[in-house]
């Protein structure tokens, strides 16, 4: 039987947000995946290192997938839900986690780490980045690219000005790396399809993802949710674009 807007609603209102997990929403929306394969990718870098951070690694999901990690791995997060799940997942894996407030200075020494990585980090801090790699050091990171899901933010908060649709493109991060005094190996941006199929995934989207729609409370919206879920009903989904950039960066000998 169909499920009623109330239904959906009530039910990814209540549901726990915490970690970096998506698995809920399985059945419910679908994203195209990068053609890089980040997790994988990550996975072949950890394997040649001896020290490397995961910086802001929410719940850990994305390391703890990873099939080994070097002798020394650390990671770094700041909120308190998310620190709770990745020290669970990535304690029995020989992994330390450390307590973050994602501003500069990372709390650890200069040239530390072989290997920074990064999934959708919210803020990157060139500078510290090329403070803790050794000399020969690699960043490799997976961003999310400018004006992502800009149709599904606009939908609820209206026309985005330029600088806003702008953030976060690679031209940007190219920039700022560089003035840090890292080389690119690799900056490559890809536009991905995005379907919700249902009003609950939007709404545990949004939830989620709490920069998308600043302040997003179902009570708040419920009017544009509404409209949304009649959209949804009518057209099969609402189709909306992420962007994510692969980044890899080497400091130099």
């Amino acid at each position: 039987m169909t499920r009623s807007f109330d239904e959906l609603v009530a039910e990814a209102d209540s549901v726990s947000v915490d970690g970096w997990d998506f698995s809920w929403l399985d059945g419910r929306a679908s994203e195209q995946r990068p053609s890089w394969g980040y997790q994988r990718s990550l996975g072949e870098r950890l394997a040649g290192v001896s020290a490397a951070l995961d910086v802001q690694t929410g719940g850990g999901e994305v390391l703890a997938g990873v099939p080994a990690l070097p002798p020394l791995m650390a990671a770094t997060e700041s909120w308190p839900p998310n620190l709770a799940k990745a020290t669970r997942l990535l304690h029995p894996r020989g992994a330390v986690v450390v307590a973050d407030p994602d501003e500069p200075p990372l709390p650890f020494g200069d040239e530390a780490f072989d290997l920074v990585s990064s999934r959708h980090p919210v803020t990157v801090w060139w500078d510290e980045i090329a403070r803790v790699l050794r000399p020969g050091g690699t960043y490799f990171a997976q961003h999310v690219g400018p004006a992502s899901c800009v149709e599904i933010v606009e939908y609820f908060l209206g026309p985005q000005p330029g600088a806003a649709r702008n953030a976060r493109h690679p031209d940007h991060e190219r920039a700022g790396a560089e003035a840090a005094g890292l080389e690119i190996a690799d900056l490559r941006t890809e536009s991905l399809r995005t379907e919700f199929l249902d009003i609950g995934a939007v709404v545990y989207f949004l939830r989620k993802v709490i920069w998308m729609v600043p302040g997003f409370t179902v009570a708040e919206y419920r009017e544009r949710l509404h409209a949304m879920h009649e959209l949804i009903e009518s057209e099969g989904a609402f189709v909306t674009y992420s962007t994510r950039t692969l980044f890899e960066a080497r400091k130099p000998r």
